[in-house]
């Protein structure tokens, strides 16, 4: 079973005078290694801090998976010269793209969750401890924001929202700290 560790846990302006960062998610399975939405951090040191804690550096990130097209997600990609890139169109090595059915391993997947954006997707991860589902900003946070004013499609980010409700144990939301769905 694949291992999910919070490296960084995202925050949202309007909370933090105009900051925002994307919460930045370690994925182990098996020899990979994958980085969910590596964000706009204070810095690139304490990414590759927090990867050190993990006893990895930059070069040891297989992948790269972005949840959706939004800067406070995304800006960081560029840090992981050995990583292929996953998002919402497919796989990404290099300057080619390859279409994707989601899966990843036997216990990594990813799933579009139209809503917020056009290009959003949730990956799902099945853990010891259940399903964990790192969805972007499907949730910012638990029940943040109820009403999600930079939805491309609200009535699409509802049923996103129920479907992972649904399916996931834990959810890891866009902006904030892991929550237990039931």
């Amino acid at each position: 079973m694949a291992e999910v560790k919070v490296l960084i846990e995202g925050y949202v302006s309007g909370e933090d005078f105009g900051r925002s960062c994307s919460t930045i998610t370690l994925i182990k399975d098996k020899n990979l290694n994958i980085i969910v939405d590596p964000g706009t951090a204070e810095s690139q040191e304490l990414i590759k801090e927090k990867l050190k804690d993990e006893g990895l550096t930059i070069e040891d990130i297989d992948i790269v998976i972005l949840t959706h097209s939004h800067i406070d997600h995304f800006r960081n990609i560029g840090m992981f010269p050995n990583a292929k890139s996953i998002d919402f169109w497919g796989c990404w090595e290099g300057d080619i793209l390859k279409e994707s059915d989601g899966k990843i391993t036997e216990d990594i997947s990813f799933i579009k969750t139209p809503g917020h954006s056009k290009d959003s997707i949730t990956v799902l991860v099945k853990t010891e401890n259940g399903l964990i589902a790192i969805c972007g900003d499907v949730f910012w946070k638990k029940n943040f924001p109820e009403n999600d004013l930079y939805a491309n499609d609200k009535e699409k980010l509802t049923e996103s929202r129920k479907k992972l409700l649904e399916i996931a144990d834990y959810i890891i939301p866009g902006h904030g700290e892991m929550f237990k769905t039931k």
